[in-house]
């Protein structure tokens, strides 16, 4: 593999956990990649935002089938905190999830989405374009501060 594929993989994993409940930022590493000329706009923006999509869609699916375990003693979440939290998402919708790409509350609202059933198919594409329009705009600006 060459440095250039070992330091995109890299990329890919560094937003990969940044979209997981592992509280990373994965900025830093693509802004390096990019002032280093790693690898095209485009090539950057897509790895970091592919890796940073699929770590959200892990944290659907921990969302989904972690409710199998709500009435352990070790579950993070009580039924009032599920409830209130059903009930926020409920009154936003799935557009909420354009919400995805924040730091802090991002990662809560896919988890959110895994719990509640939140169709798949819908919240894919939604945390995808909210994925990639930051990483576009981040990129975006950080070029044109560089040029």
């Amino acid at each position: 593999m060459t440095d250039t594929a070992l330091s995109l993989a890299g990329i890919f994993g560094w937003a990969l956990l940044a979209a997981s409940i592992v509280p990373v930022p994965s900025e830093p590493a693509v802004l390096a990649a990019q002032q280093a000329g790693l690898a095209p706009l485009w090539l950057l923006l897509l790895v970091a935002s592919s890796g940073n999509t699929l770590g959200s869609c892990l944290n659907w699916l921990l969302g989904r089938y972690l409710l199998h375990f709500q009435h352990r003693r070790w579950f993070p979440v009580g039924p009032a905190q599920l409830d209130k939290a059903a009930l926020r998402f409920q009154r936003f919708g799935g557009w909420s999830l354009l919400l995805s790409w924040l730091p802090v509350i991002g990662d809560p609202l896919t988890l959110a989405a895994g719990l509640l059933h939140y169709p798949f198919w819908r919240f894919l594409p939604i945390v995808a374009l909210a994925k990639t329009a930051r990483y576009a705009v981040l990129l975006g600006l950080a070029d044109a501060l560089l040029h």
